[in-house]
């Protein structure tokens, strides 16, 4: 069987390394989200930027569920390279690009009850509900792009292929970004500017991802066999995990939900601020997001390579990544705060109340960040039980808390349940993090 160089990083700087390039990487995702907000709102009317919000929220949901494709896809592709199986990493690209086809076509198909779902439960007025709709039909059908996008970044990342995964993923929001503003302001297409340049954007990173997956030297079109491809545990692994993974995305989403919903309850002002607060909060989470990449990547190197000692260590460097940031992103924000949160409002009204509940964002690096980047060694294992189980105790332990608090607190009783939220998820997980070990034997 033809095999995989591996290495062993020396030491943190090396896993520094890794870390920079895909921490930049993966904050030009809520910068993105930020730069369409901007576009639509200089536009002559607020229907627009409703039509947009709408959209953003269905595919964010959409894609959000199954972003298992891509973390998944990583941990595989990781332990593949640290065994030295070429076959195996090759094998690892082929069976979740053939899911996220067939989910990318499914979500075409059903395009129109997944709309009309959607804006029956929202209820908009009928001119968002248009602006919406206009902006929904044009990027459904970039589904099973996006999907493979998932699976092509899973795959660079799982394979330390660093640089690549930087020029794939800032030129496809940086291209998203361009075209936008070139569409909506140049050629005012308005809404469908906004879809279209999303569309072309994902295509064109489609094109250049496959490009880099071809030059890949892991990539041997002669070395992958149908019996390798369908091997039945390989197939019964990779459901699990997605599975768990799945479990896990879902108990996220109704917390954020909730938290949603909740906010929208206490008024359109307090709804306003607590959404500036989570954008705030979406940048610190990807910042750790590029931490829990890296310890994926080595974590799975170690698991594949049955080093104990190389996973020894990614725990000592998830661990230094997990508090020294978290301590760096509290002194920045504690300093700039007062700017950071002017930047998405011009409402003095809405930045008071923001300034008012920002020392709950103090705490989420601290109660979170460990749980942010040790996600990744789990990941890069394929010891997804754990991730799905911390998080259902999460969820539960978060309603619970909202029940009691928010009758007596108000919003505050809201970031209570957020920041419980978090820490639960840190602390159920580093509980099961001895055992983690035990999924890395020795070479016999």
């Amino acid at each position: 069987m033809k095999t995989l160089q591996s290495s062993t990083p020396p030491n943190y700087r090396s896993y520094l390394a890794l870390s920079i390039p895909l921490i930049i990487s993966t904050v030009t995702t809520p910068l993105l989200g930020a730069v369409d907000t901007a576009v639509v709102g200089h536009l002559s009317s607020s229907i627009y930027i409703g039509g947009v919000a709408i959209g953003t929220l269905i595919f964010n949901t959409l894609y959000w569920l199954f972003g298992f494709l891509r973390v998944s896809t990583s941990g595989f592709a990781a332990q593949a390279k640290g065994a030295g199986e070429l076959e195996r990493g090759f094998s690892e690209l082929v069976r979740p690009t053939i899911i996220a086809l067939l989910i990318g076509f499914l979500f075409i198909v059903l395009q129109y009850p997944i709309l009309q779902g959607v804006l029956a439960w929202i209820r908009p007025d009928a001119n968002i509900r248009e602006q919406a709709s206009i902006y929904f039909h044009i990027r459904i059908w970039g589904a099973p792009v996006t999907l493979l996008n998932y699976v092509i970044l899973g795959w660079l990342i799982g394979m330390a292929h660093v640089r690549q995964t930087l020029f794939v993923q800032i030129g496809i929001n940086v291209l998203n970004m361009i075209l936008a503003i070139v569409f909506v302001h140049v050629f005012h297409w308005q809404v469908a500017g906004v879809a279209s340049a999303t569309l072309i954007a994902e295509i064109i990173g489609l094109v250049f991802g496959i490009f880099l997956i071809c030059r890949s030297p892991y990539f041997k079109w002669g070395s992958i066999s149908q019996a390798g491809l369908f091997n039945r545990e390989a197939l019964r692994r990779m459901i699990s995990v997605n599975s768990d993974l799945f479990i896990r995305t879902i108990c996220l989403l109704a917390m954020f939900n909730i938290f949603t919903a909740n906010s929208t309850s206490f008024g359109p002002e307090m709804l306003a601020a607590n959404a500036i607060l989570l954008q705030v909060h979406y940048i610190m989470a990807y910042f750790f997001d590029g931490f829990a990449n890296a310890s994926s990547i080595y974590a799975g190197q170690a698991g594949g390579s049955r080093n104990p000692l190389l996973l020894r260590q990614t725990i000592r460097w998830s661990w230094y990544s997990s508090f020294l940031p978290a301590l760096l992103i509290v002194i920045v924000y504690w300093v700039f705060h007062q700017p950071l949160l002017g930047l998405f409002t011009d409402s003095a009204s809405t930045i008071a109340l923001a300034n008012e509940y920002s020392p709950w964002l103090l705490l989420f690096p601290l109660v979170t960040g460990a749980g942010l980047v040790f996600y990744g060694l789990f990941t890069g294992l394929s010891v997804t039980a754990p991730i799905r189980n911390s998080m259902i105790i999460s969820f539960v332990l978060f309603v619970a808390v909202l029940w009691i608090a928010v009758p007596l607190y108000g919003n505050h009783g809201l970031w209570l349940a957020f920041i419980v939220f978090g820490l639960a998820r840190s602390v159920f997980l580093l509980i099961r993090l001895p055992r983690l070990l035990e999924a890395v034997p020795t070479k016999s």
